[in-house]
């Protein structure tokens, strides 16, 4: 066999010596990779009569898709939820310290913040009104482009938005990909509102979907938002959401079950940190936690939810149950604060004050959570400790499950043959060694280096 090394070919590369995750099961075989994807081993050998330009023994480590995380609101002192001149600087420090965790995508969120910061983050300097708020619900999703500010008149974005600063970006060596905005309120409960400042919560008025707008500016960089059903009017934006793509997620919400899966059957299809922030589990109604097995779902659809495995969060026994109850719908979140990987002291979340302690961030002057302070891969571990699963159920959690949250599990969460080939290597008790993305080396322990 030849090996057809040109410059009209990518390298072909052979990772041996492994154990893969692969259909819910680590196998003993080599990955494959090739111009960023995973590649068919058999389709080289016996179609394209090809072998590997270069072999990377493993040492017998895991290999596993990269971790996604869907929530996080900032880290090591980038506050995602603070308008800057620099806003994508912030995001891409992040997104490089984030490789040593193994995540090699993550949704920036952002938390409930004043009207004027959403007007600077998604609204901007007033030039001229180009078209109306009812305009550009009419319009193709091309035409919905530029932001527009709570009197409905279209605007230009000013270079100090946030938004427009945080794209959909393809991860590399520079750091993990960015698959768009999780916006985590302003339409949530007050009664469950945790770590969001109340004076700037929102309810949906007579516009309904077009509050949503006013409140955000253009959607075109959102991927996910929180918000809770039972307030008024959320069915009609939950639906109107959903016609755009993105996912919608319950949470910060005193419904009951009922509103629950009423929100369900308008479209929505994850709930925001389970257990927090919501009603407790009640054995007459279960409220948003009952939706993990609730009957009255529509036919194929499926529920996820996060969970915060900090030690902190959620108690094991609490993450065993729902573990048990609804496996396949579990996504590990950090909902890492921007304290993340600083230690202790005060910092900032959003317009709050938040004060680390130890292994816990309150909102300052409060026993109020507020967020998590646990990298992804403490997460992973802690929730294979917790929940005595499989390392593959460990492992899914925080890959396969977001992506298919996300339906994005063709390209991210897995290592098929013709996925992306972001990938984490992992010791046996599941630390990082080292981190690729698209086939490319981008982050490496130092003791892996040796």
């Amino acid at each position: 066999m030849r090996n057809g090394k040109g410059a009209a070919r990518a390298p072909v590369l052979q990772f041996t010596n492994c154990r893969i995750l692969r259909g819910r099961r680590l196998l003993r075989e080599d990955l494959w990779v090739r111009g960023g994807r995973i590649l068919d081993p058999e389709r080289l050998f016996f179609e394209e009569r090809l072998v590997a330009d270069e072999q990377r023994d493993c040492g017998g480590c895991i290999l596993a898709p990269g971790f996604i995380d869907v929530q996080i609101n900032g880290g090591f002192g980038v506050d995602f939820s603070q308008a800057t001149e620099d806003v994508g600087s912030g995001v891409a420090l992040v997104a490089r310290k984030i490789l040593s965790h193994g995540v090699t995508s993550f949704c920036p969120t952002l938390v409930t913040s004043p009207p004027e910061v959403y007007h600077k983050a998604l609204g901007c300097s007033l030039m001229r009104p180009l078209v109306s708020v009812p305009q550009l619900l009419k319009a193709p999703h091309a035409a919905r482009t530029q932001a527009h500010g709570s009197c409905g008149a279209m605007f230009l974005p000013r270079p100090h938005c946030v938004l427009p600063q945080i794209p959909v970006k393809s991860g590399g060596p520079h750091g993990a990909g960015v698959l768009g905005v999780h916006l985590e309120g302003p339409f949530i409960s007050r009664e469950k509102r945790g770590a969001h400042p109340e004076a700037h919560l929102r309810s949906f008025e007579a516009n309904a979907f077009h509050d949503v707008l006013a409140t955000y500016g253009p959607l075109d960089n959102v991927r996910i938002v929180t918000l809770a059903p039972e307030l008024n009017r959320s069915h009609e934006v939950i639906q109107a959401l959903t016609a755009r793509g993105i996912c919608v997620s319950l949470g910060h919400s005193v419904a009951d079950l009922r509103a629950a899966e009423e929100a369900v059957q308008s479209g929505a299809t994850f709930i925001t940190h389970l257990f927090n922030a919501m009603l407790p589990f009640h054995h007459r109604d279960p409220g948003i936690v009952g939706l993990l097995t609730s009957d009255k779902l529509p036919p194929g659809r499926h529920i996820f939810y996060g969970m915060i495995s900090d030690g902190t969060h959620t108690n094991p026994a609490a993450l065993r149950i729902a573990h048990r109850a609804h496996p396949q719908g579990l996504v590990l979140v950090t909902d890492a604060v921007p304290a993340l990987g600083l230690g202790n002291g005060r910092h900032t979340l959003g317009q709050q004050e938040v004060e680390v302690d130890g292994l816990t961030a309150y909102v300052a002057g409060t026993k109020t959570l507020s967020g998590s302070i646990a990298p992804m891969d403490v997460c992973v571990r802690h929730f294979l400790q917790a929940t005595g699963c499989s390392v593959e159920s460990a492992l899914e959690a925080a890959s396969l499950h977001p992506a298919q949250l996300l339906g994005l599990e063709k390209r991210k969460g897995t290592l098929d043959f013709g996925a992306d080939a972001d990938f984490v290597v992992l010791d046996d008790s599941l630390h990082i060694r080292a981190t690729y993305i698209s086939g490319e080396l981008v982050w490496q322990a130092e003791e892996a280096k040796q």
